[in-house]
């Protein structure tokens, strides 16, 4: 077994294998360590953004993904609430993600976890360069000036292995023992409330809702339970569901009527099969740093949260995708250290936010309208907050907008920050994810990026673009000029010249050349 590796990641889910995708697709030689050989048969992490779909696109997996979905192709993707319980006259269907669609390039999608993680690991048995070690356990981490040294342990075995890495990435879940070796704490805010987690099989529930629209998730508010969701989410269309819901700290597999809480829940009685009852804690957790010298941590080592709006999996993703690039520009020496700093810059800040005001500010908020509105007591004022409460939905996916215009590595505004909040805007703004446009080739921007750094140059004197070519050349960063008009749909950037990152962020914008377009290229990549 080869044991000296570019990188070496810890934890083999979806995040992690996504990581080696990433990193074997730009030349990085790196190994998986992994204790789970086959997946798990439960739906978590289904919803899928459109910024998601983009990394499957560019892994040339998209397809695959969605012929893995099991729903039909073209069922809404889309959250119900209902008050009280399913049955109740209250109940609202507020538009979800689609209200974004235009600012990506892919569609959303859904499907059960394990299905997408099916297509990631036959595409990681593809990519040269990444040796799959699943069904091992890391159980030491060492770190020096010269490297990382992790000790691993197939099972069923007593020898131990040694492999050596330039770096080493946590992707090994909340209680993350990479972390652990990194000496990283973490913070938030825990609800101190026990969560079952059912995953059963009903036609006869699938029929009871058909009063509905069609949607995939239905989440009920009861007022008893101070703005904790429970919540039923498709698996596929006819029969496939799981069910997350608080219960009492007491609660065991073996002795609580888990079927009676969920006909509570739906409002009617209905046969139920059960393949799989769990339990979770309600917090979110955050850590202080995602990087200690040579080691990095992402996806649910960095942060955790309960499955409340598909945040989890997505913002796990776009970690890797944050860091990958940033690990091959320092392993291939144009990119600094400062670079790699930049990933915890960056990301930190967007999931502290996400997790704070987007999960756990929507939870207190919930609470505080159940306890002080009730259409028992007040009908009229309780269907106004009903109705206000339906447009704050809508405009919860308007507003949840990361950026980066904060950070050291990109020529955002003075007084920018790292942000989870912001505007969907068509125009190119440094900090902010690239808007798809199409080219007059017929092809969108996206198909023409290249995989470092893209200059998109509209109607652009040549000396400018000569310019930043000389300076990408003279730093050895890899560089791609896509040139075209103004006209014809690029004119909504608001700039004839707009620089990309290999992640799809744009880094600086301007009409004309910048005054120093070497200082520009030296501190995109943390000169």
């Amino acid at each position: 077994m080869n044991k000296k590796f570019q990188v070496v990641i810890v934890g083999g889910g979806p995040v992690g294998v996504a990581l080696a995708v990433n990193l074997g697709m730009r030349g990085i030689t790196c190994a998986v360590i992994e204790k789970r050989e086959r997946l798990q048969n439960i739906p978590k992490g289904q919803n899928l953004t459109q910024r998601t779909l983009e990394h499957f696109w560019f892994w040339g997996i998209a397809d695959k993904l969605r012929e893995a979905r099991a729903m039909p192709p073209g069922y809404p993707i889309g959250n119900l609430t209902a008050y009280g319980n399913l049955m109740s006259e209250y109940w609202h269907a507020p538009a979800g993600r689609e209200v974004v669609r235009s600012y990506y390039f892919q569609d959303n999608e859904r499907l059960p976890q394990y299905r997408m993680e099916d297509v990631l690991r036959k595409k990681l048995a593809t990519v040269p360069g990444v040796t799959n070690l699943f069904g091992w356990n890391a159980s030491n981490i060492e770190q020096d000036a010269n490297g990382v040294r992790v000790t691993v342990t197939e099972e069923g075995s007593t020898t131990t292995h040694v492999l050596e890495s330039e770096y080493v990435v946590g992707c090994d879940g909340a209680h993350s023992t990479v972390r652990d070796f990194a000496g990283i704490q973490r913070g938030g805010s825990d609800f101190d409330q026990k969560m079952l987690l059912a995953v059963f099989r009903s036609k006869e529930l699938h029929e009871g809702l058909k009063r509905f629209p069609e949607r995939s998730t239905y989440r009920v508010l009861d007022p008893a339970l101070n703005g904790y969701w429970q919540f039923f989410g498709r698996i596929d269309v006819g029969e496939g569901w799981f069910f997350h819901a608080p219960v009492p700290v007491e609660t065991r597999v073996d002795n609580f009527d888990f079927h009676g809480l969920i006909e509570k829940t739906a409002g009617f009685k209905f046969k139920a099969e059960f393949d799989h009852v769990g339990f979770w804690d309600l917090r979110v957790a955050v850590a202080d740093k995602y990087q200690s010298g040579r080691i990095f941590i992402a996806g649910d080592a960095a942060h955790s949260h309960p499955p409340y709006g598909g945040f989890g999996l997505n913002n796990g993703l776009e970690d890797i995708v944050n860091l990958g690039w940033k690990l091959e520009a320092r392993l291939n020496g144009w990119g600094s250290e400062k670079l790699l700093q930049s990933y915890s810059d960056e990301r930190r800040p967007v999931f502290h936010e996400t997790g704070e005001d987007f999960i756990a500010a929507r939870i207190r908020e919930e609470g505080e309208f159940l306890a002080r509105y009730n259409p028992n007591k007040d009908k009229a004022e309780f269907e106004a907050a009903w109705t206000r409460l339906e447009h704050e939905g809508w405009s919860r996916h308007a507003s949840y907008e990361p950026n980066f215009e904060g950070s050291p590595v990109v020529c955002g505004p003075p007084g920018g920050k790292c942000s989870a909040h912001g505007q969907h805007m068509y125009k190119a703004r440094a900090g902010h994810h690239l808007t798809p446009a199409p080219l007059s080739s017929g092809r969108n921007v996206f198909e023409e990026l290249g995989t470092g750094f893209t200059l998109l140059a509209f109607d652009s004197d040549e000396a400018a673009v000569h310019g930043f070519e000389e300076a990408a050349r003279g730093l050895g960063i890899p560089f791609k000029v896509v040139r075209d008009t103004f006209a014809g749909g690029r004119e909504k950037y608001e700039a004839k010249m707009v620089l990309v990152r290999p992640d799809q962020y744009v880094v600086w914008t301007g009409d004309a050349a910048p005054a120093d377009a070497k200082g520009v290229m030296a501190k995109v990549v943390g000169g």
